[in-house]
């Protein structure tokens, strides 16, 4: 299988045996790719005892309108650093469009507009990114590291965190049952 040359706006599916337990059945929606690295959102791994409002009160922000949610960890590169990966239809002041199934913003911003109930209809908070350098994404996908899906929108929204991993493989056709933790050779 040849990975195509950027993966922005596709699921990130990381394989049994991946050799990170952080990335163990990792769903990532790539957000940006290109010859300089890349950069994702894990979205199937919520945070445990950290709610949206727990995180609006360390930043002295009234929660107002917005749901008391999991805030999810996007990944281990910058913990402390909040992203909002938000529906398409939405943009602010800098928004970064991904694609038509979600786009990305990370600043305050986007969390006054959610708790004022001016904010994109569905959204996830996270912390932290998933990030690759120059050519090590590419690198890790020729190791059979990571498996990739269709950016799906209903995956990310609709179906709930713990079923996301096995609902992303399903869309390639592939049963997680069937998997194995080391490829083999034909």
């Amino acid at each position: 299988m040849e990975t195509p040359p950027f993966l922005s706006g596709q699921l990130l599916l990381s394989m049994p045996g991946i050799g990170d337990d952080r990335f163990d059945r990792t769903v990532i929606a790539m957000c940006l790719h290109d010859d300089q690295g890349a950069l994702g959102l894990v979205v199937n791994k919520p945070m445990p005892d950290l709610t949206l409002h727990g995180l609006l009160d360390q930043l002295d922000i009234a929660p107002g309108a917005a749901a008391d949610v999991p805030v999810l960890a996007g990944g281990p590169v910058e913990p402390g650093r909040g992203f909002v990966l938000h529906e398409a239809d939405y943009a602010a002041a800098g928004t970064i469009q991904v694609g038509s199934a979600w786009a990305f913003t990370s600043t305050l911003d986007i969390l006054h507009a959610i708790t004022r109930g001016e904010g994109p209809r569905r959204w996830h908070m996270l912390l932290g990114y998933a990030g690759w350098g120059a050519g090590q994404l590419d690198g890790e996908m020729r190791q059979h590291g990571w498996h990739l899906a269709p950016g799906d929108a209903a995956t990310v929204w609709d179906v709930a965190p713990d079923r996301r991993w096995e609902r992303a493989f399903a869309l390639t056709g592939v049963a997680v049952a069937n998997l194995v933790a080391t490829p083999g050779r034909a």
